[in-house]
């Protein structure tokens, strides 16, 4: 995937006379992380929505590689309770075609890449919230996705497993090297996974700020000044999103 990138250049959605996005340009080269903070409402999920194709832009362009597969991550999960563990993690495949050999070799694989062993015939009412995450985590990844596109994945966890699954996100990454995109409230996550940072705000939501992110992925980097330096520029431009007029109430 050399020279790959995703290119998002001048996007903008409205619903009906609510203009949601305006003017978002950004690249993220193959290989690398995006994480997308902002006040609650501002278009984040809006325009991961567009770079899945889940829904169109009515501005400007979300550009991916034809080559390029995609996968997304939702913060409820997304399982089917009726089906256990491993038909969960089967389902892309089936979707695609692939032959039961191949499936149950991918899915017993994923099982032992997620902790996940032994658990294969349990239906997710039966699975703590981080093993529903995890098996969440591995659906989206057994289709090997350039992208993958998450949407607050971990919010709803406890601080432990969260961690847990973020460390477990970035083991990933390191042996797969895909790229992705996570979507979240949380300052520290965003800065421990995301090698570029974009905080949003305002409405029509716009950038705020870009930062990329000497600190992505390295906890020893957490006592560092430069991880402090991160910390107090994204709340800054936080505080800024949230307390500026918008553009409605200027008019």
């Amino acid at each position: 995937m050399s020279g790959d990138r995703l290119s998002v250049t001048s996007l903008g959605k409205r619903f009906g006379q609510n203009v949601v996005l305006s003017d978002i340009s950004f690249t993220l080269p193959a290989g690398e992380s995006l994480s997308i903070i902002g006040p609650s409402g501002c278009g984040k999920s809006t325009l991961l929505a567009i770079i899945a194709g889940l829904t169109e832009a009515g501005e400007g362009t979300a550009f991916l590689p034809s080559s390029w597969k995609t996968a997304f991550i939702l913060q409820d999960y997304g399982l089917f309770p009726w089906k256990t563990v491993r038909d969960n993690l089967a389902l892309p495949l089936e979707l695609r075609g692939v032959g039961r050999t191949e499936r149950s070799a991918a899915v017993a694989a994923m099982l032992k890449e997620l902790g996940l062993e032994g658990l294969e015939q349990r239906f997710p009412v039966q699975l703590s919230g981080g093993q529903r995450q995890r098996v969440a985590i591995g659906r989206a990844l057994i289709s090997r996705p350039d992208l993958l596109l998450m949407d607050e994945p971990f919010a709803a966890l406890d601080a432990i497993t969260r961690e847990h699954l973020q460390n477990l996100l970035l083991s990933v990454w390191q042996r797969r090297r895909m790229s992705f995109m996570l979507v979240t409230h949380n300052v520290a996550e965003a800065v421990f996974l995301g090698r570029h940072i974009m905080v949003m705000g305002g409405k029509p939501a716009t950038e705020k700020l870009w930062l990329d992110n000497p600190c992505f992925g390295d906890a020893s980097c957490r006592n560092s000044d430069a991880y402090f330096s991160l910390i107090r520029s994204v709340h800054e431009a936080l505080e800024e999103a949230e307390s500026r007029p918008s553009a409605e109430a200027l008019a």
